[in-house]
């Protein structure tokens, strides 16, 4: 729980002061700043440092009571599941173990291996837009770092049908995903180089190699929808959603940092089927999968809209595209059409960039993150999602889905 800052302050010095007597010579400046710091990630990720007294919001969570003892290096003193022994440079606060997330641009060592932010925040330099290694996707998220012992990281990645089946393994599947510089002639990457397409067609742009046109490419399989899937919108009552038709997904095994309350990604979804088919069978999916599944959520998706639907075109957040009437519902289409260009979606919709976000409710546990994309009813119109910008923040979250780009 999050104490108040002024109080964090306060026990924040007298933490440090009795860890420091009892054992200043083994741990004297671990973090580089003059003191050993404790404390929470807050807003840019900044840990609170006693020294200074400077810290983000949210600065200054501590997880033991003063006064402080890590005289016994058997003993875990914080509750973090790492001892002295083990590795731990600051028994003091569960914030620093080799299991950590070494927050970038504080200055101190919170993963303990002697250098100060040096976990990669960018990996997606030089990938190319039709690897079949499911790592590289997690890399184009700029989910970088690969688990190591018990340390946070990317454990294992591979391509699957939304249902958890077997991919197919042929050219027409592995067209569904790319590594891409941007989509268009207007979208950019989140962070870094590239961002992770994924898409019931093919997951390119009009200049890309490999494009396919979504208004009539069908890849000819078949699986079951993701677990709790199809679902209806409220908004179309009496529809009932077809069957899943060419599906793909990026599963992703990743074990937690220790000092992660929540872990973030930004999300924007392009489809086909809008206008005509709005509340109608043909209604395609973009989902993010998480296991286990986040308390109070009726299953793993983590992403959707205002209403709790799903990223479809029966959903909300279609800003992107012409104000018209469809299906019985107005558009104000408030981002216009200009991140249409260059699609293959012109005269169509997307979403514009989302951020999903949602607590990590077991730190340094494992979860598995699933991205995915469907054709309902046929394989015929199809529908693409853009992924990027995956990051953990000490920041405790919902779970929930906003809009990064602001309307006009």
């Amino acid at each position: 729980m999050k104490w108040h800052y002024l109080a964090a302050l306060t026990l924040g010095l007298a933490s440090f002061v009795a860890c420091e007597a009892a054992d200043h010579s083994r741990k004297k400046d671990r973090d580089h700043s003059g003191s050993t710091s404790s404390g929470d990630g807050g807003s840019g990720g900044s840990l609170f440092n006693p020294t200074t007294g400077q810290g983000g919001a949210g600065a200054g969570i501590l997880t033991t009571e003063p006064p402080c003892d890590d005289s016994d290096p058997n003993v875990d003193g914080d509750g973090d599941g790492w001892t002295d022994a083990a590795g731990d440079c600051n028994d003091c606060t569960a914030q620093m173990n080799p299991g950590a997330l070494d927050y970038p641009g504080n200055g101190i060592d919170e993963d303990c291996n002697g250098t100060d932010d040096d976990d990669p925040t960018e990996c997606d330099a030089g990938l190319t837009i039709d690897s079949n290694d499911a790592v590289e996707a997690a890399h184009a998220l700029d989910l970088c770092k690969m688990a190591q012992g018990e340390g946070y990281g990317l454990i294992e990645a591979s391509y699957v049908n939304v249902d958890g089946s077997p991919a197919n393994g042929t050219i027409e599947f592995h067209k569904g995903h790319g590594i891409l510089d941007g989509f268009g002639a207007v979208v950019k990457p989140q962070r870094g180089a590239r961002l992770f397409a994924i898409s019931s067609g093919a997951a390119r742009d009009v200049n890309d190699p490999g494009y396919e046109d979504p208004g009539g490419y069908d890849k000819q399989y078949m699986s079951g929808a993701a677990p709790g899937y199809p679902k209806e919108s409220p908004s179309c009552p009496g529809v009932t959603t077809g069957a899943a038709h060419d599906s793909i997904a990026l599963r992703m095994r990743i074990r937690t940092p220790t000092n992660a309350l929540s872990l973030s990604f930004n999300v924007n979804m392009y489809t086909w089927e809008f206008p005509v088919y709005i509340c109608s069978p043909y209604n395609d999916f973009i989902t993010a999968m998480l296991s286990p599944t986040p308390s109070g959520q009726p299953d793993g998706n983590i992403s959707f809209d205002a209403m709790g639907n799903s990223l479809s075109v029966n959903a909300g957040f279609l800003e992107v595209c012409s104000p018209q009437s469809a299906g019985g519902k107005t558009f104000d289409c408030n981002l216009g059409a200009g991140p249409l260009a260059g699609t293959g979606f012109e005269e169509h919709a997307a979403t514009g960039w989302l951020q999903t976000s949602t607590t990590v409710e077991n730190p340094g546990g494992e979860i598995v993150l699933e991205l995915g994309a469907w054709d309902s009813g046929d394989g015929v119109l199809d529908t693409t999602g853009l992924f990027d910008n995956f990051k953990f923040s000490a920041e405790e979250t919902p779970t929930v889905t906003v809009p990064v780009d602001v309307p006009k």
